[in-house]
């Protein structure tokens, strides 16, 4: 019995020997093959265990297994070292240098355009609305004062969609209840009304769709702002005092605003907004149209439940792609949405 345990140790340290060199995972493998698999050395001291004597079996069998242990954790521990090889660098590598910084991201220069107007509008007390991009024509045209055979609701001009799931039933006699990707952000100002009494106070920025062909000046996604404002004596001179404030905000002192009158069908009266500063100037152009506004139409207050003897209220949109083209001198509006990192990290 003692001549077949003495053999137990020499048998281990050999085994620990060969596992702890193994110069990869593949000879790691063959090695634990060898002597823990299932013809291995240990494998099969564990089968000659039934030869000996009954009283001796006992003692054989805990040293082959404290040495099995012994051999596992030496495969474990190889196994590791091995991993934590294969994960080096293959070239030589200075681990005193200081680490590298990973490349941090910046927002996108229309996400830094919105904040800033965003941030412009909070300064005089305004809050910020959202609604769905996917809208019902009621909300989007009907309520807006905009009648079926407007332009804006020309098939060619505009994105009609299936209804989205779960979509209300109509509720609104005047309205077919289409639903299409909303055209302007003002939709968004109707749910509001509806879902408020007066006074309001709000910009809603976001997303729009219109099936123009894409050019240097045109896209079919683009972003809006639109701003409202409902309360008792609201003028057109808030309106301009409004507007000025905003664009001196975020395009420096020394811009000018002029109103001309125009129409849309949901203010009246209605203005377009002209802007001049100093690069319209370099433009060749003493001023550049930014925005359309106007007083809202009563109609709409009647839509949405408001008394238009009672209150009055203003509201303009203008596009935010617009805004940045200005701001920081860009001609083609497409380079917005070609996630050309080279163009972004400008910004």
């Amino acid at each position: 019995m003692a001549g077949w345990l003495d053999e137990i140790e020499p048998l281990k340290q050999t085994a620990l020997a060969e596992l702890n060199s193994a110069p990869d995972a593949a000879a790691l493998e063959r090695a634990k093959g060898a002597w823990l698999g299932p013809h291995g050395r240990f494998t099969a001291l564990m089968k000659q265990l039934g030869s000996l004597p009954k009283e001796e079996r006992p003692a054989a069998g805990k040293a082959i297994n404290a040495a099995k242990a012994e051999l596992e954790a030496a495969l474990a521990a190889r196994r590791e070292a091995l991993e934590q090889l294969a994960a080096m660098p293959k070239h030589p590598t200075d681990f005193t240098l200081p680490g590298r910084r990973r490349a941090l991201g910046r927002l996108h220069p229309l996400t830094q355009v919105i904040e800033d107007i965003v941030r412009a509008f909070r300064k005089i007390g305004f809050a910020v609305a959202d609604g769905p991009e996917i809208e019902d024509e009621y909300h989007c045209f009907d309520a807006l004062n905009t009648p079926a055979d407007h332009p804006a609701r020309d098939t060619q001009d505009t994105f009609y969609v299936d209804a989205p799931p779960n979509a209300p039933h109509p509720r609104f006699p005047t309205s077919t209840n289409r639903w299409l990707l909303r055209t302007h952000t003002s939709s968004v100002q109707i749910r509001v009304m509806q879902s408020q009494p007066p006074p309001v106070r709000i910009i809603v920025p976001g997303r729009v769709f219109r099936r123009d062909n894409a050019d240097a000046t045109h896209n079919p996604t683009f972003h809006q702002v639109e701003g409202l404002y409902v309360d008792r004596g609201v003028t057109v001179g808030d309106l301009k005092g409004t507007v000025e404030f905003v664009f001196k905000e975020i395009m420096g002192r020394d811009v000018r605003i002029r109103f001309r009158p125009h129409y849309f069908s949901y203010t009246e009266p209605s203005y377009e907004i002209d802007f001049s500063n100093p690069l319209v100037k370099k433009m060749g152009r003493d001023w550049l149209e930014i925005a359309g506004c106007g007083m809202v139409n009563p109609v709409v207050f009647e839509n949405v439940g408001y008394d238009p003897e009672v209150w009055t209220g203003w509201a303009f949109g203008f596009g935010v792609e617009r805004i940045a083209m200005l701001r920081y001198g860009i001609n083609d509006i497409r380079l917005f949405y070609e996630n050309d990192v080279r163009f972004l990290r400008q910004f």
